[in-house]
């Protein structure tokens, strides 16, 4: 008898081993200040909000920063269960389920200040050229005109410090990522650029979970009822204020 407790006890323990390894969930994006950032406080309001609603959920996670297109590739592959932060795109839609939005992010350009440039629709800006982050998806409009003449860079510091430059016209972020990350240039870029007023697009911010893992839609599931629960709760805005937003 003692022999079968033990025994018994000892597939108890590897099962719950076993659950924790399958409930362990791998998160992936790329450095998106004040959202993502391995940096930042709890990892950035995104990062934060995320693990937070997850860990409700009963998942435990790991995170790893990457630039976005290993990111994005790493789900393909079932590398990573999760993207942090995606915008919508029916391209994604086939490697990865997308949950409710999270957050809205405002979209808008960016222009040296001593240019005449105006924007109040797309074709108005397909002479000039534009730096966007390579396999960043940005507005349905944006990303489907082939008349743009986007310059695909690693990332929106490349972007602004091109703008900055003069080698590009134009570049595209949402507002709050794009002050946050002036603020940590020098001061001929922050002094050599400015917002255009008109928005290019409001977009809705979620987290996409790899159809790779077989309980994505579970995930999702968890996951959008927990955000509700944390915005009916004050979570959600106690954590806004943590993070200064």
């Amino acid at each position: 008898m003692p022999r079968l407790l033990r025994a018994i006890g000892l597939l108890g323990l590897m099962w719950v081993a076993h659950a924790g390894a399958v409930d362990k969930l791998r998160m992936a994006g790329d450095a998106w200040a004040p959202y993502a950032d391995v940096s930042l406080l709890k990892g950035g309001l995104a990062t934060d909000l995320i693990s937070t609603a997850l860990s409700r959920a009963g998942y435990a996670t790991e995170y790893e920063q990457v630039p976005w297109a290993r990111a994005v590739h790493g789900l393909s592959e079932g590398r990573y269960d999760i993207l942090i932060n995606a915008w919508y795109s029916d391209d994604r839609t086939r490697i990865g389920q997308f949950s409710a939005d999270y957050l809205i992010n405002r979209l808008r350009f960016i222009k040296r200040k001593n240019s005449t440039l105006d924007f109040q629709n797309l074709p108005q800006l397909h002479s000039h050229s534009i730096a966007v982050v390579r396999g960043y998806a940005y507005s349905p409009a944006f990303d489907n005109d082939p008349e743009l003449k986007k310059i695909p860079v690693a990332n929106f510091s490349t972007a602004v410090r091109m703008l900055a430059a003069g080698r590009v016209e134009l570049t595209v972020e949402d507002e709050y990522a794009a002050r946050f990350a002036l603020s940590h240039e020098s001061p001929d870029v922050q002094d050599n650029v400015e917002f255009l007023p008109t928005s290019l697009a409001e977009n809705t911010l979620h987290i996409l979970v790899s159809l790779k893992n077989p309980e994505h839609d579970k995930i999702v599931a968890r996951f959008d009822q927990e955000i509700a629960a944390m915005k009916a709760d004050g979570t959600y805005a106690a954590l806004f204020k943590l993070h200064g937003l």
